[in-house]
C-alpha cells in the first residue's frame, strides 16, 4: 500500500485580496503544500489559527482591525505555530520586520516593490523554499521573557560610554541565518563594554534589513554595534554587521591597520553576504598575532563550513557551534560539526561566556 505524504497546512494573512490570491497561487504550485484558509487582519487570523491548527502562516505586517505584530504577539503566546513575515523595504518596515523576529516570527519574505513582480521565479522559489523550512521547525510558546530580560538588563549598559581604542587583539567571526536576529539578541548586549576584541557578522539578510538590526543591537548593548562601512578601521568593542548585498571582507592598510572590505561578488551558496566569504577572507590574511574565533549559528544550509575549515586547516581560529537544541534551524552549525571542525558545541546563553574567556576580559 503506498503511503500518502501530508501536505504542509498553510494559513496566509493579508489585507489585500490580490495579495493573498497571488500567495496562495505561488504556494499551492507545489505540491507539499497545501492553502487551507486565508485572513485579511490579525484578528480573523488568530480565530482561523485556534480553528484550523494550520503547521505554518504567512502574515503581512499592516492590516486594518488588527496589525501583524499584534497578532503574532498573540499567537506566539498562545498559539505557537511558526509564522512567516511578509515585510515591505521601507525604514518602518524593516524595523517592524525585526520586532517580528524578536517575537517569534522565523523568518520573513521582503515583498517587491511591485505587487506585480510577486509572479518573479525567484520569489516563488523563496516563498516554497521558506514554508517547507518553516513546516520543520518547531516553535514554543513566546512569553517574552528573553526580550524583557535583554532589555531590562542592559539599559545601564547603554548609558555607559563606549571606548574607541585602536588596537584590536581579538577577532569574532560570526556566520548565522534563520534565527539569526533573535539569537544575536541574545549575545551582542551581553559582550562587555571593555571588549577588547571585535565582532564581525554575517547574517543572511536582503539590503536595507541589516541597518534596522545593527540599530536596534546598539541600542541595548554596552559596545557600538553598526553595518559595516567600506574601509572603516575595525575597533575593539565594536560589532560590525555586513550590509545586505555585499559579502564582508577584511584587508590590511598601509600603516597595518585592519579595515573592513565590502564587495559585491558573485553570490555563494545563494547568498550575499555569506559567511563562507568572511571566513575565507581571515584566512588568507594569515594573522599570525591575532587571537581569531568563529562562531557558526541557527541557520538553513550549509553556509560557513567550508570557510571555517580553511581557518581550522591552518590553526588559526578556535570554533564554537551553536548546538541544535538552542538553534531554530541546525543546518550551518550541523554542517560545520560533520566537517570535524568543530572545537566546541554549545547552547546559545553560554556562546558570549566561552569567547569573554578566550580573550581574557576582566
Amino acid at each position: 500500500m503506498t503511503s500518502i505524504r501530508r501536505k504542509i497546512r498553510t494559513v496566509i494573512v493579508d489585507d489585500s485580496p490580490f495579495m493573498r490570491k497571488i500567495i496562495a497561487d505561488v504556494l499551492q504550485n507545489d505540491d507539499a503544500i497545501q492553502v487551507i484558509a486565508t485572513a485579511k487582519n490579525g484578528k480573523q487570523a488568530i480565530e482561523t489559527i485556534i480553528a484550523l491548527k494550520p503547521d505554518v502562516v504567512t502574515m503581512d505586517i499592516e492590516m486594518p482591525v488588527m496589525d501583524g505584530l499584534e497578532a503574532l504577539k498573540t499567537i506566539m503566546q498562545k498559539y505557537p505555530v511558526p509564522v512567516i513575515m511578509l515585510s515591505s523595504l521601507t525604514h518602518h518596515g524593516a524595523e517592524a520586520t525585526i520586532t517580528a523576529l524578536e517575537l517569534g516570527a522565523v523568518d520573513f519574505i521582503q515583498k517587491p516593490s511591485s505587487l506585480f513582480h510577486m509572479q518573479g521565479e525567484n520569489l516563488k522559489i523563496e516563498m516554497i523554499q521558506k514554508i517547507k523550512a518553516a513546516y520543520q521547525i518547531k516553535v514554543e510558546k513566546n512569553h517574552e521573557v528573553l526580550r524583557e530580560v535583554g532589555i531590562e538588563k542592559n539599559t545601564a549598559a547603554v548609558e555607559s560610554p563606549k571606548i574607541n581604542s585602536t588596537k584590536t587583539k581579538n577577532i569574532i567571526a560570526v556566520g548565522t541565518s534563520t534565527g539569526g536576529p533573535r539569537a544575536l539578541q541574545s549575545i551582542i548586549p551581553q559582550i562587555p563594554q571593555n571588549f577588547p576584541g571585535s565582532f564581525l557578522i554575517v547574517q543572511h539578510m536582503p539590503a536595507g534589513f541589516t541597518k534596522s538590526l545593527a540599530q536596534r543591537l546598539n541600542s541595548i548593548s554596552a559596545v557600538t554595534v553598526k553595518e559595516a562601512e567600506e574601509s572603516e578601521e575595525v575597533l575593539p568593542a565594536h560589532v560590525y554587521i555586513a550590509p545586505g548585498n555585499y559579502h564582508l571582507k577584511v584587508k590590511k592598510s598601509n600603516t597595518d591597520k585592519l579595515l573592513i572590505h565590502l564587495s559585491q561578488e558573485q553570490a555563494v551558496l545563494g547568498h550575499r553576504p555569506a559567511a563562507d566569504v568572511l571566513f575565507h577572507s581571515l584566512a588568507e590574511m594569515n594573522f599570525k598575532h591575532m587571537n581569531i574565533t568563529g562562531v557558526i549559528m541557527t541557520g538553513m544550509g550549509s553556509d560557513g563550513a567550508n570557510g571555517l575549515k580553511e581557518l581550522k586547516t591552518k590553526k588559526l581560529a578556535y570554533i564554537i557551534a551553536q548546538d541544535e537544541a538552542s538553534c531554530v534551524v541546525y543546518g550551518m552549525p550541523k554542517s560545520a560539526v560533520k566537517a570535524g571542525i568543530v572545537d566546541k558545541i554549545v547552547p546559545l546563553k553560554e556562546i558570549i561566556d566561552i569567547i569573554v574567556k578566550r580573550v581574557g576580559v576582566l
